[in-house]
């Protein structure tokens, strides 16, 4: 039996490279690559645009600037009604990569931390139907 070794450092988390493997997979698909984005404080882009703390963002070549995949960020510039803003994503706020055109992707799970108060609020319909899913369909 192999034993792991104790002072190893632990491996790193695979969210980031299958973001970057679905972009990838999107843009040689002639594809758009979006990514649905859970907003909190740690996350930099233009609040106006956050819709029930969540914002999808296109991560195509051609909407980007200096678009950088990291371990640990996404950020890129980006233009919002024609202004151009600068955009970082810390990866484990990333709910989804998909293609824009059919919808194909990845969700991910969204751990405790990220889930605690970015759920919805009293009175909507999802908070007075718990344990009943809500599922909505970005365009």
């Amino acid at each position: 039996m192999l034993m792991a070794d104790p002072d190893a450092p632990a491996p790193t988390a695979t969210k980031p490279y299958l973001i970057r493997a679905l972009h990838e997979w999107c843009t040689d698909n002639g594809l758009t690559p979006y990514v649905s984005v859970r907003v909190d404080e740690s996350v930099q882009v233009p609040r106006e645009f956050v819709k029930d703390s969540e914002i999808v963002l296109n991560l195509s070549w051609d909407a980007t600037t200096a678009l950088t995949l990291g371990n640990d960020v996404l950020s890129f510039k980006a233009r919002f009604s024609g202004v151009v803003k600068d955009i970082m994503v810390p990866v484990d706020r990333v709910a989804a990569i998909f293609a824009r055109e059919n919808g194909q992707g990845m969700a991910f799970p969204m751990s405790d931390s990220v889930k605690a108060g970015s759920g919805p609020g009293p009175g909507t319909a999802a908070a007075s139907k718990p344990g009943r899913p809500k599922l909505t369909r970005v365009k």
